[in-house]
């Protein structure tokens, strides 16, 4: 990340498997909680090591997003990993690692943000004001929102396949390691979401900070306006889209020329320098032909490229493509989102502005409101525009979706339009079309098999 430095954190774990509960927390050649959080500087450090973090691929720089994408009906998997390819074809195993490195990665930066959380308060230093320390926790609680938010999309049921809200969803992590191996049970969605509207209340009154490499309050009203919208909270969603919208230093950009670059379209951005995503199957390894130094395996699906032709010239599909032999030696369209896969230092888009709009036309739409004083079709058109494509007349959920999966494509918000909306992840004739419904066992992750092996309180989900 930009100007951000790691630091050794403690060893994060979540569950383990051992004869002995607790665990030696002070080895000799670790640092302690005294001396990371010994002062100011130290704490901001640790708050950048949260950040960085956030880079592997892991967690926000790839593989979760893409494998979503893939999963639905945007990206088709065409590359030799067969943990990948299991979940392309709706074959997931529980002991897939792939799978598995997802968990670790976001519940070991989970268990970061809570050790800022609970110690930030206790850092020594009067000219180190409430304020400060407010901002550093609203930042923290902000990340905890949005990795609670991404796994409970990846491991549980949503709330169109079972509305009660009380389907086994994720573990919430709220409190830090602390030497005793925990084996926690898994909460319901509602518990999950209720965690997350409570820690992106917290950090929209809290942060002051507004750089877009780490939190600000916008990126919380953001993520809220989000939620909201995916618990069809339609007021509320418009309400906060609303704000965010009217933020300074927030606006719709021009042009495309954001990705990769600053803008004042970005809300919070991932941004990576050469290097600093750590593990090879980033954003850009994976969408890269191998020309570009990817790795050619995830070119747009069929699908994807017919719905771009059915409205020729969109911007959206003639600028931000490129062509490119994949992983099976064909020659596919890729996109360039993401297009530097030789060292992966492409800023993976977390929130940004045009979600905004989208989320208040659908919102305003569904709910039969006008918060913003703007209609749908307005909210609609303006992204329309900007492809360079013919305004609309008026406007449909349907044309609303179309609209977000043009514009929000490769960037992992697909399938959970599709199953927000209990429609199916594959239309009909692509592969694996009969098993992509939004009730199907294999659309739902496997809760992983080394983590219910150490945890027998982890209960499995259907199918595995």
């Amino acid at each position: 990340m930009k100007n951000i430095k790691n630091i050794l954190f403690l060893l994060s774990v979540f569950a383990v498997a051992s004869c002995d509960n607790t665990l030696d927390l002070a080895p000799e050649d670790s640092l302690t909680v005294d001396i990371i959080f010994g002062s100011e500087k130290l704490a901001d450090n640790a708050l950048n090591g949260m950040y960085s973090s956030l880079q592997s691929s892991n967690t926000l720089s790839g593989i979760p997003d893409t494998m979503s994408e893939w999963q639905a009906d945007n990206v088709e998997f065409v590359g030799s990993f067969p943990t990948f390819d299991e979940i392309y074809t709706y074959n997931t195993l529980s002991d897939n690692t792939s799978i598995l490195g997802v968990w670790n990665s976001h519940y070991f930066s989970l268990n970061q943000t809570n050790m800022i959380i609970k110690n930030v308060s206790l850092v020594p230093g009067t000219d180190f004001t409430d304020a400060e320390r407010n901002d550093m926790i609203g930042q923290a609680r902000f990340v905890r929102a949005l990795l609670h938010f991404k796994l409970s999309q990846l491991f549980g049921k949503q709330l169109k396949q079972d509305p009660t809200g009380n389907s086994l969803s994720i573990p919430l992590q709220l409190e830090p390691y602390a030497g005793v191996v925990l084996r926690p049970t898994r909460n319901t969605l509602t518990e999950v979401y209720t965690s997350i509207e409570n820690d992106l209340l917290f950090a929209r009154t809290a942060i002051t900070n507004t750089a877009k490499a780490r939190a600000t309050a916008a990126a919380a009203n953001a993520l809220l306006a989000r939620l909201y919208l995916y618990q069809e909270r339609f007021p509320e969603a418009a309400t906060a889209a609303n704000t965010v919208i009217g933020t300074a230093g927030i606006s719709f950009a021009a042009n495309y020329s954001f990705y990769n670059n600053p803008s004042t379209e970005h809300i919070f951005q991932v941004q990576n320098v050469a290097g600093d995503t750590g593990v090879a199957e980033s954003f850009s390894k994976l969408y890269s032909p191998s020309a570009n130094g990817g790795r050619g395996d995830a070119p747009f699906s069929t699908n994807l490229i017919a719905a771009f032709v059915a409205q020729p010239g969109d911007l959206r599909y003639t600028t931000l493509t490129r062509s490119g032999v994949d992983a099976k030696n064909r020659t596919s369209v890729f996109t360039t989102k993401y297009p530097n896969g030789v060292n992966n230092q492409d800023d993976p888009n977390v929130l940004r502005i045009s979600e905004m709009y989208l989320i208040r036309a659908e919102a305003n739409l569904r709910g039969a409101i006008l918060i913003g004083g703007v209609t749908p079709l307005d909210d609609v058109n303006r992204i329309r525009t900007r492809a360079r494509l013919t305004p609309l007349v008026s406007v449909n959920l349907t044309q609303i979706l179309e609209e977000r999966r043009k514009e929000f494509c490769f960037e992992g918000l697909r399938r959970m339009d599709l199953l927000r909306n209990n429609l199916p992840l594959r239309s009909t004739g692509m592969p694996s079309a009969a098993v992509a419904t939004p009730t199907s066992d294999k659309v739902v992750f496997p809760i992983p098999q080394r983590e219910r092996d150490n945890n027998t309180n982890l209960v499995q989900n259907a199918g595995y």
